[in-house]
Parts: structure tokens; sequence; C-alpha cells
């Protein structure tokens, strides 16, 4: 039987990252990938999803190359081509984590494994089963697209965010059912495809997740680009049997019935912890997640879980740095748990959307004296140049110690910026610190020091 220091059973961006440190720090190391190397992150997520925005955004740019002095007299989409990027990008990232595995001397067993006692897994591939021991094995198979009974996915007419991406045939109209990242990013791609697209939100906004202020914006935005938007509605059910597809929705001015080519269903994740030998061991699961505790150790000695499938946020950033850090625990190193409260939220639609701490509401209810600052790119030289001047930044302070609860932010390249507030939160710097830094000119990343200016009554350029 083949023996390791640790086994990952799955290879997305918690999985491999862990595999890697684990070899790093000298531990003898196998992943367990019955798929793709790199999870969904890299195939059907986080990258090749960002492949597909970045061709939007270049048809955006040639669709008002007027705005900039240029005339382009001939151009046109080619849907098939831009999915085929799509594709190879993630193929080649794909390659790139093979390599990696390689580099770091980690044994990729494929197949899918299910836990065993005693620290085994047993790894079936067709029908060859195999087992293998490891000291410590960690659990990071990931999630995948949720399914409601209202809205049952058939691949074809109701799809999921992997039928999303690789459409054979760009549909006329799209009905996109919920406005979290996943539906927002895909709301965005199609409309700048030239698709009429329609998005159905539970809640009464959209991103509920953001800032209200960041949602209004949004939705204005999405709105202007000609996306309808629904919120505070449900779709009670669907109809498949004609040429197309029927959402009959419900909404507080009563019930009414959308036609599309297409429905997709971005209302959440469900865990992939199915068949994993789980129930057998008397491994702790509440609500869909396996328990776990500071260090991600489940409730049996030896078995640990990482990403997605637990409780925290369902980001590949969060199941990385989860995975660095169990690994590190588990090699006797000294680490502090990580706090869940700092943690960057982005969308890369357009415009973008990052946050990181509490919104304006949150700081309100959790008691705070609050100074707030507020900083629009229309006010910005860079944003003004570039022709993208939609959006702002917003900050939160507490008035008594000077504490930055929270950051958020919409408009061109802001995923980029937010590492600012991330990085000044957890080096607990003040609102006085950020103002004193010298932000470079012109640049985007000046509204930050702009809006914290207005939080403390020293804005210049408003």
């Amino acid at each position: 039987m083949n023996e390791y220091d640790v086994i990952v059973i799955g290879s997305g961006p918690g999985g491999y990252v862990t595999a890697i440190r684990s070899s790093q720090l000298g531990l003898k190391t196998a992943v367990v990938e019955k798929e793709s190397l790199g999870g969904v992150c890299l195939n059907w997520g986080c990258i090749p999803t960002k492949a597909l925005l970045k061709s939007a955004q270049v048809f955006n740019y040639l669709k008002h190359a007027e705005d900039y002095g240029l005339k382009v007299n001939d151009y046109d989409k080619d849907f098939d081509a831009v999915v085929n990027r799509s594709r190879n990008v993630a193929a080649g990232m794909s390659k790139g984590i093979q390599f990696l595995m390689k580099k770091n001397k980690i044994d990729v067993i494929e197949g899918h494994g299910k836990l065993l006692a005693g620290k085994k897994i047993s790894v079936t591939n067709g029908k060859k089963t195999e087992e293998y021991k490891g000291k410590n094995i960690i659990i990071a198979t990931g999630t995948r697209s949720r399914v409601l009974p209202s809205l049952p996915q058939d691949g074809k007419k109701v799809i999921g965010y992997r039928e999303a991406m690789t459409l054979s045939k760009q549909p006329k109209k799209l009905i996109i059912v919920g406005s979290g990242a996943i539906g927002i990013e895909f709301a965005y791609f199609y409309n700048a495809m030239g698709t009429e697209v329609t998005i159905v939100e539970y809640i009464d906004r959209i991103v509920p997740v953001e800032d209200e202020e960041v949602s209004k914006q949004l939705e204005k935005s999405f709105i202007k680009s000609g996306i309808k938007i629904m919120t505070g509605a449900e779709v009670t059910s669907i109809d498949t049997s004609g040429k197309g597809v029927k959402a009959n929705v419900k909404t507080s001015k009563g019930k009414e019935t959308i036609d599309a080519d297409v429905v997709l269903s971005a209302v959440g994740i469900k865990s992939n912890i199915e068949n994993l030998g789980l129930e057998e061991l008397g491994i702790a699961v509440d609500n869909d997640k396996i328990l776990v505790n500071d260090f991600y150790q489940t409730n049996l000695p030896g078995y640990y879980a990482i990403g997605d499938i637990t409780p925290g946020q369902a980001l590949a950033h969060v199941a990385s740095a989860e995975g660095i850090l169990c690994i590190e625990k588990i090699a006797g190193n000294q680490v502090e748990p990580i706090d869940y409260g700092n943690i960057p939220g982005c969308t890369y639609c357009f415009p973008e959307v990052a946050s990181v701490g509490l919104t304006e509401a949150q700081a309100k209810e959790k008691g705070y004296d609050i100074k707030v600052g507020k900083f629009p790119f229309s006010a910005s030289g860079k944003a003004q140049a570039g022709g993208n001047s939609e959006g702002f930044v917003k900050v939160i302070f507490d008035a008594e110690y000077g504490e930055w609860l929270g950051c958020h932010m919409i408009g061109v390249g802001v995923t980029d910026m937010i590492a600012e507030a991330v990085l000044g939160r957890k080096l607990e710097t003040t609102g006085h610190e950020v103002l004193k830094a010298i932000h470079p000119h012109p640049t985007m990343s000046e509204a930050i020091m702009e809006a914290v200016a207005d939080a403390y009554d020293e804005v210049i350029h408003l």
C-alpha cells in the first residue's frame, strides 16, 4: 500500500495550493482528482469566466471606439471563437498545475476518492480501485451549482454555470435567476455580446451582500446597458415543452410569464460531500458543510477539510489561505486563525465591484459611531481620461479610534484596488495614516485616499 504524509482529495485552488505548500514543508504528498487539475476555479470558474469577460470588454470598446476618437468601420463577434479562447485559457492553466505537481514531486492519483477508517482512502478509476494510506487526509472537494426544485436543470434550456460557459449557440434571450457574483458576471457577458438579458433576484436588490449604495449604482449601470432587472421576484415554475422556455415569475405586483431561449440558474452552490464516506466514518456535517475547528481539523483526528465545503466564505482565495494554514499547522508551524471579517469579495462585471469588511448598515447595526467617506470616479482624472467614470469608492471608519471598518468600490479596475484596504485593515491602519500615505497621480487608486479625506472633511477634489 502506498503511504503518504498528506493526501489531499480535490485539486482546486484549495487542494493544489495545499499540496504544494505540503511538499515545500518536506511532507510526502499526493493529490486525488477525478476530473481536471485545478478544479472548478481553473477549469469552469474564476479563470475561464474572466477570459469571457475580457472578450466582452474588448467588444464593448469596439462599439464605443468613436468615444475615443477612433473609427472602426467593420467589426463583429464570433461567439464560438470567444468560447474557444476561454477554454484554451482554462486548458493552459490546468497544464500549468500539472507542471507544478511535477516540480514539487507531488503524486497525482486519478479517480474518485472515498474516505476509509484508519486514515486510508480508496480511489476508483473506472473498474480499478486502489487503497492509499495517509498520516493526514485533507478533503477539498469544492462545490457545484445548486439545483432548486422549481428550476430543474436539463443542461440545455435550464443550465448552470458550466453550460453557460460553453453554449454552442448564443441565446437571443436569457433569463438569469440569482444576482450573486456568478449571475452578475454572466449577465454582463451575455448583454455585451448582444443577448437580451433579464435578471430575477429574490431579494429586493441585486448583489445583496454588497453595500446598498453599490447595489443601486450597479443596477443603474446595468439598466443603462439594457439589462432588465426584476428584484423581489421569484421563479415559481418553468415550462420547457415549447421551442424555448417560459418562466413563471411571482413579484409584488403579481405574476408574469417571461419567454427566453435559456434560463441560467445562479442561485448558489451545493457542497460536493456525497459518496465520500463521511457518514460511515462519523465526520460531523451540518447544513451541507463539514464542521472544522480554527485549523480545519474535523471531529475525527487526522481528517481535515478546507474550502467551499466548510462554513467560511466560498471563494477561491479563501480556500487557498485555509489550505496553507491547515498544512502549516500540521507541520508544526506557529499560525494564527484566519480573520474571516477581512476577506475581500470581487465581482468582475462592468463596472467591477469589490469590497471588504462591514457595510454601512452592518457598522451601524454593530453600534459603531462611524465616519463615512465617498469619492466618485466622475471626479477622478484617470477615470475621465480612460472614459470610464461610473462608480465610486466608499470607506467606513470608527469615529472613536479611526479603525477602518469597511471599504466598498464600484468602477473600472476596482478588483485590483481592494487589496489596499485588505492590507490596511490587516495592519490595523487608521484613516489618518491612509490619508497621509501619498498615492500616485493620476491613478484610480487616488479615489481611496480621496474617499478617506472625505470621511475626515479634508477632501480636495470635490
